[in-house]
């Protein structure tokens, strides 16, 4: 029986097992997750998929460190991968962490580390009365690998682009020059574009993690528009894919949107940003999401990755609870480890995408 807190963060659905599962092989939390990439992966599917998942879902992993200065570790799932980072689930975890005791709190803030498959990274949640208010994080360094790159897209022809690291890497574009207003009844159309572009990139823009070779190709999109919340400094949609995408199967063209304003995202696009001179460190960068939500980003130093110049962000967002839950395989089951149908999931997909 596997014991899950449900929640989301400004939208996000973030899915946190806290029971049930043995502690996975490796020394790192990348180890655990190539593991679990590897020989595991029915975890992952078993709670992404129907029946108990849905395509927007994402499920999250707790587990013991090795790392001396972290109070715990999680593994972070999504449809088609193992992201090595993820701000929405991040917000999600430390949310469930604190307000179940499984650490320690301290009001009004609780201070804490944990280990990602992408590093350590140190947060400073925000709890009154033993709720948590708001959740900020230091993100990993952050950095541009191509800049204002013109890719060809079926359809859609040449498409300008930036690709950038926040946690994973994205390709970043400008859904207005292609048509499109960031609302969420136009979701279909932001997904089908922004999953061709992605396929598009990931073929012709090759991207390696200077310190991580394990690490590479770009595995998601932001397309950028003008803000409409009260606040707002500029406004995105992440397109999330749910299947692999068949250049020759337009059906598969396809994808969800993050409901959040997504804090990698938020942070690659930052260091986008910067690497154009159009964002400088210590100001605050309100992103707003497809919902309307919130984060607030900020560039806070500069930092050398392998001879990168990478800048390190922070991300504050908030999460809310919405149910807890076990789940059970029963042994008559036919569908052990869930499924998908193409209605509304992408192309069939045997194995995550590789790092």
């Amino acid at each position: 029986m596997i014991q899950a807190i449900d929640l989301h963060a400004c939208g996000e659905p973030a899915r946190v097992i806290v029971g049930g599962v043995l502690n996975v092989p490796g020394k790192t939390m990348f180890d655990k997750m190539r593991y679990l990439e590897t020989e595991g992966d029915d975890l992952r599917k078993r709670m992404l998929r129907e029946p108990r998942g849905y395509p927007a879902a994402n499920c999250n992993l707790i587990l013991p460190s090795s790392h001396p200065e972290a109070d715990a570790g999680f593994v972070i799932m999504e449809q088609v991968e193992y992201a090595p980072m993820s701000g929405s689930n991040t917000i999600g975890v430390v949310t469930a962490l604190i307000e179940t005791g499984m650490v320690a709190s301290t009001e009004p803030v609780t201070q804490l580390k944990l280990e990602t498959p992408a590093g350590l990274i140190s947060i400073d949640a925000e709890v009154s009365d033993g709720k948590v208010k708001g959740v900020t994080f230091e993100n990993v360094p952050s950095f541009a690998v191509h800049l204002d790159q013109t890719i060809e897209v079926p359809e859609l022809g040449k498409v300008v682009v930036d690709v950038a690291w926040g946690g994973m890497f994205y390709v970043i574009t400008d859904a207005e020059k292609l048509g499109l207003e960031l609302k969420p009844d136009r979701a279909g159309e932001i997904t089908r574009a922004g999953e061709m572009i992605k396929a598009a990139a990931r073929e012709q823009l090759p991207c390696v993690h200077p310190e991580n070779p394990n690490i590479s190709g770009v595995t998601i999109c932001v397309m950028t528009g003008t803000p409409t919340a009260e606040g707002a400094d500029a406004k995105n949609a992440v397109v999330v894919s749910t299947g692999q995408l068949d250049w020759d199967r337009p059906t598969t063209w396809t994808g969800v949107l993050d409901r959040s304003p997504c804090g990698t995202g938020t942070c690659a696009r930052m260091a986008a940003l910067y690497a154009k001179g159009e964002l400088p460190l210590d100001q605050d960068y309100h992103h707003e999401g497809i919902l309307g939500t919130i984060f607030t980003g900020r560039l806070i130093r500069t930092e050398d990755v392998n001879g990168k110049i990478a800048v390190v962000p922070t991300i504050r967002g908030q999460a809310w609870t919405t149910g807890f839950a076990s789940y059970v395989v029963d042994p008559d089951d036919p569908f052990p480890d869930g499924f998908t149908v193409g209605d509304i999931w992408g192309g069939a997909i045997d194995k995550p995408l590789g790092h």
